[in-house]
């Protein structure tokens, strides 16, 4: 009876909640979804019905999000804030969203994420931060998105991520750090996504890759390397890097072509987990005689030099070792025929 009695008062609440709806925003009673797409707003209507699951506040003019701009609507599961001018989240400012599974705070003009950005946000799987202007992530800010299975920080001016700050995302499939300004990709800072299968790096200034940076990754299948400053790899880099098959991306960097590098792409090309795409578009951007030639056609070529250098000096070695052994026969033969003369003039008589 208790039961029935409380389901009547939420439904309710429910339906009077839905009158609050803004007069500007569209309010579909049966599903409790509000549209407030493109109507100029500069915050957050206090009018949004309590029931609401589904919130589109996209191409407003929203500039903050306030520590009480969603209290009260409480079973928001999905809210859509891309293509505002928002700058800065107040502390706490979704901390009320416990039910939130995604969040688009895509296309606007952040610069950075409070230290308590992810406090209430255990349900979150997808969270898209794309073209903002963060610029460095720290370690509290997504500690607590544990459910988080898709990221998107795409388009940003990111250069430096605290190593910590990805280890509360232990559920992360998806992973989108595109077009930043990462130099380095540092072990340790993907230690917790042994479940991440797309990490997308490309259009970044990276020229190095720490050699246990990728070997937590057991299910990765595909890694986005291209448009990099990358001029050598470690095959020991990739060789730890056990999965069942990892599509990679490496075209588009300033690779120098030498008998190394031909080694290890041709170590990488035969192991049989590992998948180099487009490995023809490859190209080469040092020595400049090689400039914008395809790896795949020279690779075979590259440690002729090489191999002709070390036949030299093996030749020169023999030669110098024979010479010498020469000499030191030359002159045994010499002491031996001077030793045979004095003897014969020791042995002669006396006059």
């Amino acid at each position: 009876m208790f039961c029935t009695i409380s389901l009547i008062l939420l439904a309710f609440f429910m339906v009077e909640s839905s009158k609050l709806c803004s007069h500007q925003c569209l309010c579909y009673d049966a599903s409790n979804i509000v549209d407030c797409r493109s109507r100029k707003f500069t915050h957050i209507p206090h009018t949004i019905p309590h029931g609401t699951w589904f919130l589109d506040l996209r191409e407003n003019k929203l500039a903050e999000l306030k520590t009480t701009s969603f209290s009260g609507i409480w079973a928001l599961q999905i809210l859509l804030l891309s293509t505002n001018d928002i700058q800065v989240l107040q502390s706490q400012a979704l901390s009320s969203l416990s039910f939130l599974e995604r969040l688009d705070l895509s296309h606007n003009k952040l610069q950075l994420l409070p230290l308590d950005f992810s406090e209430g946000l255990t349900s979150l799987k997808n969270l898209q931060l794309d073209h903002n202007a963060l610029e460095h992530l720290k370690t509290p800010s997504l500690e607590h998105l544990e459910s988080l299975e898709k990221l998107d920080l795409s388009h940003n001016y990111i250069q430096v991520i605290d190593v910590g700050t990805f280890h509360g995302l232990s559920c992360l499939r998806y992973l989108n750090l595109a077009w930043n300004r990462l130099t380095v990709l540092q072990g340790g800072l993907l230690t917790m996504q042994q479940g991440l299968s797309i990490l997308l790096l490309g259009h970044n200034n990276i020229s190095s890759i720490e050699t246990e940076a990728l070997s937590p990754l057991k299910s990765l299948t595909f890694l986005g390397l291209e448009a990099n400053q990358l001029e050598s790899l470690k095959f020991k880099t990739f060789l730890n890097l056990q999965t069942l098959g990892t599509h990679l991306q490496l075209s588009e960097n300033p690779w120098t072509c030498n008998c190394e590098l031909h080694r290890v792409f041709n170590k990488i090309l035969h192991v049989r987990h590992l998948h180099v795409d487009t490995y023809w578009n490859i190209t080469c951007h040092a020595p400049h005689q090689l400039a914008d030639t395809s790896l795949a056609l020279v690779d075979s070529h590259l440690c002729m030099g090489e191999t002709a250098t070390v036949l030299l000096i093996c030749g020169t070695v023999m030669v110098t070792v024979v010479a010498a052994l020469v000499m030191a026969e030359r002159k045994r033969k010499e002491k031996k025929w001077m030793q045979g003369k004095h003897g014969s003039e020791s042995e002669a008589p006396l006059t």
